[in-house]
């Protein structure tokens, strides 16, 4: 696991890119990023972007970035308050099934949930993780991946101290009759989101049986910096 802390969507799209083409070539390990974005909002490649409900000018004056992606899923909003995971996973030695992978997700972040007491389930035809009955249900966290290859890439977002007055600027995940919530607003306390952190990447190594290991996002740079280096030197 590496936490990058606070870090803009482009360039963790781009280190999640080189991660993804060193998984391939088999020149490092899985590897679990975590992460916090800047305000930014981000459209699956099957979504629409009618369920952007702001105007450019509107993101423009709210700082909010926006990205298309090569992820699943619809649209969404990242921003302070929420730990973004990005697994880059080979599931061709785990298993090859995708539908498999994303209920492991769910998986991982209904566990977390229940160490800090609440319950959060999955709902039929849906992705992701839900709290409450019926339509009065609202969404914890959302995932949408990428899958090349058998290597996996994009992942989830928890919200924990998220700005949920963000998520009015969509139509979040083309659901428009479902709100988002937050750990904080659930528990009606502060939490930080490193307190969040260690239990999903406890479970995490339970759900997809890997040794969990924490490490510096500078050991990763100077791994990658040494595959590229080797790639692009002639034999």
């Amino acid at each position: 696991m590496i936490d990058l802390g606070l870090i803009g969507y482009a360039q963790a799209w781009e280190l999640q890119k080189r991660v993804v083409a060193a998984r391939k070539a088999g020149a490092i390990g899985d590897v679990l990023l975590f992460c916090e974005h800047p305000h930014v909002i981000t459209l699956g490649r099957n979504g629409k972007r009618a369920n952007l409900l702001a105007t450019e000018n509107v993101l423009r004056q709210k700082g909010v970035e926006y990205f298309e992606t090569s992820r699943g899923g619809d649209i969404t909003y990242h921003g302070p308050g929420q730990v973004v995971g990005y697994p880059i996973l080979n599931l061709g030695a785990i298993k090859r099934d995708v539908v498999w992978y994303v209920r492991q997700l769910e998986e991982v972040m209904i566990r977390a949930s229940a160490d800090f007491g609440i319950v959060a389930q999955r709902e039929s035809g849906k992705t992701g993780i839900w709290v409450g009955e019926g339509s009065a249900s609202a969404k914890l966290a959302a995932i949408g991946v990428h899958i090349s290859r058998w290597v996996t890439s994009h992942g989830f977002a928890y919200n924990v101290a998220t700005d949920l007055r963000y998520f009015d600027l969509i139509v979040p995940c083309g659901i428009a009759e479902r709100k988002a919530t937050s750990l904080e607003k659930l528990l009606e306390r502060n939490v930080s989101l490193s307190t969040l952190k260690s239990p999903l990447s406890e479970h995490f190594g339970e759900v997809f049986g890997l040794e969990m290991k924490v490490a510096g996002a500078q050991l990763l740079f100077e791994q990658l910096e040494e595959v590229e280096r080797a790639v692009a030197v002639p034999a």
